[in-house]
């Protein structure tokens, strides 16, 4: 009994065994086809980071900009009162 179980167990392998076979092609074609689109993907990804440091680093520059224009108003001001004050002294 013994060695007809390891006979079976051993002819279920290799029936198994013969049964595993690589992809087809249509498969393969459908993996590169994913292969290719992620790429793509992490390109755009990449892109889009790109653009992101770009647009960030304006958007501090206009910032400062709005600032400093300000700071500047402000002492406009400030000396037109002083001027509008020391003519009505």
């Amino acid at each position: 009994m013994n060695k007809m179980l390891v006979s079976a167990v051993t002819s279920s392998a290799l029936l198994l065994g013969g049964c595993s076979s690589s992809p087809d092609e249509e498969t393969m074609t459908k993996i590169n086809n994913l292969n290719n689109q992620v790429s793509l993907l992490n390109q755009d990804l990449q892109d889009l980071k790109e653009q992101k440091v770009t647009l960030t680093s304006e958007a501090q520059l206009t910032k400062s900009t709005a600032v400093e224009a300000q700071e500047e108003a402000d002492r406009a001001n400030e000396r037109i009162d002083n001027i509008t004050q020391s003519c009505n002294k």
